[in-house]
């Protein structure tokens, strides 16, 4: 009778101990992640301006070239049937 119970202690003294490894674990992770988030060189209002439009203008001008390319071979596919 001691015996299980001794041995229903160990298990939940195990279980305990996994459970605050993991915690740990996941504490020295995200204390990490802040330093290095310290580290990191965030760019100034007239970078994120710049990159935005940059951005923008490479979108609309390969939006409207492959839209230019479906247009052409669809014209060639209609004109060939």
């Amino acid at each position: 009778m001691e015996k299980e119970k001794t041995k229903k202690i160990v298990k939940a003294k195990t279980k305990t101990k996994k459970v605050v490894k993991s915690h740990g674990k996941v504490v020295t992770f995200l204390m990490d992640v802040k330093k290095e988030m310290g580290k990191v060189r965030w760019p100034n209002r007239k970078e994120m301006t710049t990159y935005s439009i940059a951005t923008i203008v490479f979108v609309i001008f390969f939006a409207l070239f492959f839209s230019l390319n479906d247009i052409i071979l669809s014209g060639i596919k209609m004109v060939l049937k």
